[in-house]
């Protein structure tokens, strides 16, 4: 129950990757046969990348995953456009690949705008427009929240930097398989996927550039990715990446349906079985797999490790900050109170889910609330 966190490899991934382990190891800058063949996957998967986004194959640059090129798209633009200026912009329900590297950029001498979110986690496209100034030189916005699901105006939203010429960037690691994406359609200029949220492997992602956006490089060294991403690149994970992808994207309305109807199941029977609870994220513009409950008067660590002892993988926020004690900035972001955003749970459905994996889940769970509310001297006095 957490797919958001990261889903597994595939079988026909795992088996198109094998090869290029042992028997076909060529380094693709080399000259000679096996080189040659790995120079020629690699490019067969940037072309299953590129139909995927609805962009030209040589748009795509492959990267370790969602946080270097998340990393590339900022400090590359912002190093690029130095001359022009120096505003960003965000929100603050950014992953951390984004918050971070602006909170790097800030101490470098950059300004950063922070958009706010209403109660769904949604940006007013109206608040971007008011936010850009002739300093302003990126707008990066996430496509879907990794935490709450809810998923933005993206082609909005790029219509008012295109309008601007700002070059847009969006983090798009939650959404290849479960929303289409159309890179020209949507008014992307840069975009961020990692192949471990769809099936693919760990270890490896891709950069979406705009052909005439200018940006700098974020590793340097030799010549690969033509000249733009310095690495011997990881073949194996590439050509798992591209069968990743084309997998993923060729029954998104098939996935979603099944999907949806689990998830509705299992917020259903929350509703039915547990007072005190409430949906965050839109309700209905959101991931169909996501659902993230605010459940009062508990703690969120201790229901998960209560969910783990019977065998239940979830989450009360984003996996890449999991160790941390803080409540989520996202759930505070969209108004919520620190004593219940620490209450709140991330279940996040996938392919193996079943219609009895929800049940087992609504089996387990109100007998692990209610458990943690007796325990608690928040649930006498709230209630009362």
């Amino acid at each position: 129950m957490d797919h958001a966190a990261t889903t597994y490899t595939r079988q026909d991934v795992l088996e198109a990757m094998i090869p290029y382990f042992h028997d076909r190891f060529g380094n693709p800058s080399s000259i000679y046969q096996i080189a040659r063949e790995s120079r020629a996957v690699v490019e067969t998967a940037r072309a299953q990348v590129a139909r995927a986004l609805g962009a030209e194959p040589d748009e795509i640059y492959f990267t370790s995953g969602g946080s270097e090129a998340d990393n590339w798209a900022i400090k590359g633009i912002a190093s690029a456009s130095r001359k022009k200026g120096n505003h960003i912009i965000t929100s603050r329900i950014e992953h951390h690949a984004v918050l971070h590297p602006c909170e790097f950029l800030e101490k470098a001498g950059y300004e950063v705008t922070y958009l706010p979110v209403d109660k769904y986690g949604l940006i007013d496209p109206a608040s971007l427009e008011q936010a850009i100034t002739a300093q302003t030189i990126l707008i990066s916005l996430m496509f879907a929240n990794n935490e709450i699901g809810t998923i933005q105006p993206i082609a909005e939203l790029g219509a008012i930097a295109k309008q601007h010429q700002v070059p847009f960037h969006t983090d798009a690691v939650q959404v290849i398989g479960n929303v289409p994406v159309d890179v020209k359609a949507q008014n992307i200029d840069l975009l961020s996927i990692s192949a471990h949220k769809f099936y693919g492997p760990k270890g490896v992602g891709a950069l979406y550039i705009r052909k005439g956006v200018r940006i700098d490089n974020l590793i340097h060294g030799g010549d690969q990715e033509r000249k733009k991403r310095a690495g011997t690149e990881n073949i194996a994970g590439i050509v798992g990446l591209g069968k990743a992808i084309e997998l993923a994207t060729a029954d998104i309305p098939g996935y979603n349906t099944r999907l949806r109807a689990l998830r509705d199941r299992m917020w259903k029977g929350i509703q039915e079985t547990i007072p005190y609870c409430r949906l965050n994220g839109h309700p209905e513009k959101r991931l169909h797999g996501n659902l993230n409950v605010s459940f009062e008067f508990i703690e969120g660590e201790s229901m998960l490790l209560l969910l783990d002892d019977a065998g239940i993988c979830a989450s009360t926020g984003s996996a890449c900050t999991s160790g941390s004690l803080e409540p989520s900035h996202v759930l505070m972001a969209i108004g919520l109170p620190p004593e219940i955003a620490h209450g709140s749970l991330r279940l996040t459905l996938g392919r193996v889910n079943t219609e009895e994996d929800v049940d087992y889940v609504l089996e387990a769970l109100p007998g692990i609330v209610t458990r943690l509310r007796e325990m608690s001297p928040l649930y006498q006095k709230g209630r009362g």
